[in-house]
């Protein structure tokens, strides 16, 4: 029996992984077990995710918020124990979040072959913090699931061994293609009174938008010349209503009618939003990704991405923060001039699968 850990901690993280009980009972020589390091703990950002997913992970580290420097620690430690007890054969680690690179140092210092999900993406850009969890995993990994072919083709300019990188596709597309009956039998457009395509659909959680004064009353100006003319959804981190209280800027956002400001969704009811929005306004990662596979215009406002597929050939786009130069994009969309993008290659809800037939004949 060979035994696989997955090692998962936010909300990203669970939507990559929620396939692979189900794939891995049609291979009784594999056993696998998913622990969850707590990373994300409370209900909104973790367990209502799981209780949509049908999927309960099967060790809890519970490790208490903290800095990244405590809370990896107590991730390591934690992992440690269960490898000892689990004794498993590969490690597979999704994503670039903390928790990400913690399995990716236990593996390594404990002697078990790893695997990153999600490999070889980057962004080139040093000041997000993801990019070193995304390169020091990779630099530790003995196999690399590639999502995308810049994430091969930097695999290869980076020296790894061109035999263990497997371009397999997308797992956050199986998850969508899974739930798409759940998703769009979701209730929330009649919750929050929305038409399809009468809304836009925003997320902004960045440091470099949502933690200075200067980048919320930026949003706050953008916010308020968009719902001129659309209603806006924003989901918003609980960091970001922090800072926005803390700056004194909450109040004037809750008094504006069209904007629906809410707390995390749970992914059924944020998936139905993307799909039926208008347009997306994001600084986010993994909603560029659903977005060009639903096919709804994506405005990324960042200089770089890690998902260049997304714009190469999906319906993503990459602008600065610029007020005049969104509302041109939004016009585009309206007029039916936005360029229509395409899904890019093996995102079509069978990535888990082809991960497992790697690792069975590993």
């Amino acid at each position: 029996m060979k035994k696989i850990l997955i090692v998962v901690g936010t909300r990203p993280n669970f939507i990559k992984v929620t396939q692979f009980h189900a794939v891995i009972k049609n291979h009784p020589g594999l056993d696998c077990k998913i622990v969850h390091t707590g990373q994300h703990f409370d209900k909104n950002m973790s367990s209502v995710f799981f209780e949509q997913f049908r999927l309960q992970p099967d060790i809890f580290l519970n490790v208490e918020a903290g800095s990244p420097i405590s809370q990896m620690a107590d991730i390591m430690k934690g992992l440690e124990k269960t490898v000892n007890e689990y004794k498993p054969d590969l490690i597979i680690v999704p994503g670039d979040v903390n928790s990400t690179l913690a399995g990716a140092l236990t593996a390594n210092k404990m002697g078990v072959p790893l695997a990153h999900l999600e490999s070889g993406l980057r962004s080139y850009d040093r000041t997000m913090p993801e990019e070193f969890n995304r390169v020091l995993t990779d630099d530790l990994s003995d196999y690399f699931f590639v999502t995308e072919q810049s994430g091969y083709d930097a695999l290869v300019k980076e020296g790894k061994n061109e035999k263990s990188i497997y371009f397999v596709g997308n797992t956050m597309i199986d998850t969508l293609v899974a739930y798409s009956k759940d998703i769009e039998n979701c209730s929330i457009l009649k919750k929050f009174e929305l038409e399809p395509k009468k809304y836009l659909l925003m997320t902004m959680h960045r440091p470099a938008t949502v933690d200075s004064a200067d980048g919320l009353k930026k949003l706050n100006s953008l916010v308020k010349n968009i719902t001129k003319k659309y209603n806006v959804v924003f989901p918003a981190h609980p960091r970001t209503i922090h800072n926005l209280e803390k700056f004194g800027l909450l109040t004037e956002l809750k008094q504006n009618k069209k904007l629906i400001l809410s707390e995390p969704l749970d992914y059924f009811s944020f998936q139905k939003l993307v799909k039926d929005s208008l347009m997306i306004i994001t600084d986010s990662g993994g909603i560029q990704e659903e977005s060009t596979f639903l096919g709804v215009p994506c405005l990324t406002l960042r200089p770089n991405t890690e998902r260049p597929v997304t714009v190469d050939i999906g319906t993503n786009e990459l602008i600065p923060f610029d007020e005049k130069l969104i509302e041109s994009k939004i016009v585009s969309v309206e007029k039916g001039t936005y360029k229509k993008g395409q899904i890019p290659p093996m995102w079509d809800g069978k990535a888990t699968e082809r991960i497992v037939k790697v690792v069975a004949g590993l």
